[in-house]
């Protein structure tokens, strides 16, 4: 592939003399036949609100979802003001009932979230932003990649950016330093972790397995090897050779690197691509875009199914982000996806940017 060069493949020729995807069995907001979208082998059933919360729990933003080995589900999200419980990572089993909940150290700024299999034990790899503006007192995780059990025990935490120039520069113009606020991580297949600076500075800070500092590559820009809005991290193992896949979000396309850093070449024709995950079994990949859908990618990145958009339904629109009635909510659209995962069977879970959080199965039905 030449380096510099991007791929041609856009959501235009994707779409072009093929029918938009489906909403069948509409139903209006009281109703109780849930809506199948999608078209051909990508239809799923819209599974609205899934997950029973307790009631000491209140949704803040729901940003990334994952399945253990177990079918257990993981949601990261950064809890509602009034929430009782503060915590932010809260697991459901396969059908949707509350098991546990811990994590209340990444209230107000949970954000990423991978599991990753290692000999015979699973682990979780979260992302915390830095905090909120105003918070009082800041989330003592906030700014931190963090590796835990999948109870909450932390193995081991690098909180604030690596000990770099690139870092330590003030601007001229503000006299104040380079920001950091990580979003998401991923793992090349020796343990090395790359982390994406999405909301900060907008590099990738490459550390090893233990987490020492190996380098940095980005930074802000649209030229080959820069980036604007790395928000989404994947290591791409299906060609088998290991790919580093951003979700390049502001400058609306996927960039591809080496494992060193060095630029590959451009996946075009996405709306704010958010994050990835690959499928259990067939190698097609799911993309939560920002702007209203998720998309699911075959084996050469080209669009197979847009799911949830609104415009592509033609219908009326969901509200707002901020809306805080979630009957307000129209079941088969989505509002804002953040993050996506399949699940064991093939099903699809999407965890939406939204105050009052939302997660929706999507459950496949060809």
């Amino acid at each position: 592939m030449t380096k510099g060069k991007s791929m041609q493949i856009t959501r235009r020729s994707f779409v072009t003399g093929l029918t938009a995807p489906l909403i069948l069995g509409a139903q209006d907001k009281a109703g109780s036949k849930a809506p199948v979208i999608g078209e051909g082998d990508q239809k799923y059933e819209w599974m609205e609100s899934w997950g029973e919360l307790p009631s000491h729990i209140k949704w803040g933003n729901t940003h990334n979802v994952v399945e253990d080995a177990q079918a257990n589900i993981y949601v990261h999200h950064t809890v509602y003001a009034d929430s009782e419980s503060k915590d932010s990572v809260v697991v459901f089993d396969a059908k949707g009932k509350f098991i546990r909940s811990w994590g209340s150290e990444y209230a107000g700024c949970a954000h990423g979230m991978m599991i990753h299999k290692e000999g015979r034990d699973e682990f979780l790899y979260l992302t915390a932003n830095a905090a909120p503006k105003g918070a009082t007192p800041p989330p003592a995780g906030a700014a931190s990649i963090v590796k835990t059990t999948l109870k909450g025990e932390i193995v081991w935490k690098i909180q604030g950016p690596p000990d770099i120039p690139s870092y330590k520069t003030p601007d001229a113009t503000t006299n104040q330093l380079p920001p950091y606020n990580p979003t998401n991580l991923t793992l090349a297949p020796n343990g090395d972790v790359y982390v994406a600076d999405g909301y900060g500075s907008y590099y990738v800070n490459h550390y090893d397995k233990n987490g020492k500092y190996l380098n940095t590559f980005g930074g802000k820009g649209s030229d080959p090897g820069q980036l604007r809005e790395p928000h989404g991290i994947w290591m791409d193992n299906r060609t088998g050779s290991p790919i580093l896949t951003v979700a390049d979000r502001r400058n609306n396309r996927l960039q591809r690197f080496t494992l060193a850093g060095a630029h590959i070449d451009f996946v075009p024709g996405f709306r704010l691509p958010c994050h990835f995950n690959i499928h259990p079994t067939n190698g097609t990949v799911v993309i939560p875009e920002l702007n209203n859908a998720a998309l699911v990618v075959d084996k050469s990145n080209k669009i197979i199914a847009t799911l949830g958009d609104p415009a592509a339904a033609n219908a009326v629109p969901n509200p707002k982000r901020n809306e805080k009635d979630r009957s307000k909510f129209v079941p088969g659209q989505f509002v804002q996806p953040h993050g996506a995962s399949f699940d064991h069977e093939g099903n699809i879970f999407v965890a939406e940017w939204v105050d009052i959080g939302r997660v929706t199965k999507l459950r496949k039905v060809a």
